[in-house]
């Protein structure tokens, strides 16, 4: 009974159009950042590191290297923040969650292209 009722209040939440990606890929993900009483889209670019959940809880983590530091932020997939994520370069990963990457600098840290 509880479960139908959060089960419909969480296909609500989803997006309609959940952007194709897979670990791996290069991403731009524009989000929406609140600065004061204005609204901006902050783009953020790397490499899809993993990719978890189903649903509502689908959350996905992009590491980048800025000024020889790593970042990565991950973010709900179906949340309102997230404008878009636009795929600027397919990877070729044979695993689903990329960490070894956290160890490697430079050129040890990309990740080959999908050539299709």
């Amino acid at each position: 009974m509880a479960n139908s009722i959060i089960k419909s209040i969480e296909d609500a939440q989803l997006k309609a159009q959940a952007p194709e990606f897979r670990t791996g890929d290069t991403v731009k993900v524009s989000a929406k950042i609140k600065e004061g009483n204005r609204e901006r889209i902050q783009v953020f670019e790397g490499t899809v590191i993993k990719k978890q959940g189903t649903g509502v809880r689908a959350t996905f983590t992009v590491r980048k290297i800025s000024n020889g530091v790593g970042v990565e932020k991950t973010w709900p997939l179906h949340s309102p923040i997230v404008e878009k994520v636009e795929v600027t370069r397919r990877g070729k990963a044979r695993r689903a969650k990329l960490y070894y990457l956290r160890q490697r600098t430079g050129k040890a840290a990309k990740v080959k292209e999908l050539v299709r």
